[in-house]
């Protein structure tokens, strides 16, 4: 579904790392959609909860958020989980990390020319992987997870205290240990069950090196890659509405997030499920 987005009335939410990571691309971004809508509210939330409390309450406004990649998959899993992603399109202006996720969906780099198509794009609904703990994927899920810096730990895994105790144990080491430089290791080959749709595509007799999984088309597109033995081995792919994976416990990275260990996760595709602005 494509529709010419008309609301002129904004709610221009400024996540907290912006600010603090690029003031002068924000400022930017606050001057382009105040003076091309017919009303801007700009709402400069300290938190989770502040930021969560602007969108339940945005009206009749069109959301606007001004962050980095996760700032739009927290949106998005926000109004998912308000039941109310259908109810309107987001935009996204992005500032502050890379933006992967944004350029793979389409949204401008520029702070002008992301604001531009927020203020005069089109909404194109996108379809959305849903997985059985009601977290959503906006991108690809990548097993095992690619090593990136910074690693970002699910809000549920990682509390206070692990988090304390992470850092202490941290120092520590600095404390104990020379310092010296590695190449990050290799993942070890996995042994996973992939289904597709109740159909086995790979199972725990055929030890793989990673599995994708992205929303495309009304499906879900899985690739499974195969530890070669002798010579290379093809990739398996499939098509198919609802994909789990199973097996030992593994990690896995969706978007920028990295959840685990778990023994089992599915993901079932929503088709046009959210909206997002992007340039006519």
């Amino acid at each position: 579904m494509t529709e010419v987005a008309t609301s002129d009335q904004l709610l221009v939410v400024i996540d907290p790392l912006a600010r603090h990571t690029d003031s002068e691309s924000v400022r930017i971004a606050k001057d382009v959609l105040s003076a091309g809508a017919a009303s801007a509210k700009v709402c400069l939330p300290q938190g989770p909860e502040e930021f969560a409390r602007a969108l339940e309450r945005r009206g009749s406004r069109r959301p606007v958020v001004v962050g980095d990649d996760r700032a739009l998959l927290r949106a998005v899993s926000l109004l998912h989980r308000q039941r109310e992603l259908d109810a309107c399109a987001l935009s996204l202006v992005p500032v502050g990390d890379a933006g992967v996720l944004a350029r793979s969906l389409g949204v401008p780099t520029g702070t002008v020319a992301a604001a531009r198509a927020a203020l005069d794009g089109a909404e194109r609904w996108l379809d959305l992987l849903v997985d059985d703990s009601d977290g959503v994927v906006l991108g690809a899920v990548g097993i095992p997870p690619v090593p990136v810096a910074p690693t970002v730990i699910e809000p549920s895994v990682m509390t206070p205290s692990s988090w304390l105790r992470t850092c202490q144990s941290f120092v520590r080491t600095l404390a104990t240990r020379p310092p010296r430089l590695a190449s990050p290791a290799a993942p070890e080959p996995s042994r996973l069950r992939v289904e597709v749709d109740g159909a086995t595509l790979v199972d725990l007799d055929q030890p793989v090196e990673a599995v994708s999984v992205t929303p495309n088309g009304g499906g879900a597109a899985v690739e499974v890659r195969p530890v070669p033995v002798g010579t290379e081995a093809e990739p398996l792919r499939a098509v198919g509405r609802r994909v789990t994976v199973s097996g030992p416990t593994f990690r896995y990275r969706a978007d920028s997030v990295v959840t685990g260990p778990v023994r089992t996760r599915t993901w079932t595709v929503r088709e046009g499920a959210w909206g997002l602005t992007l340039p006519g």
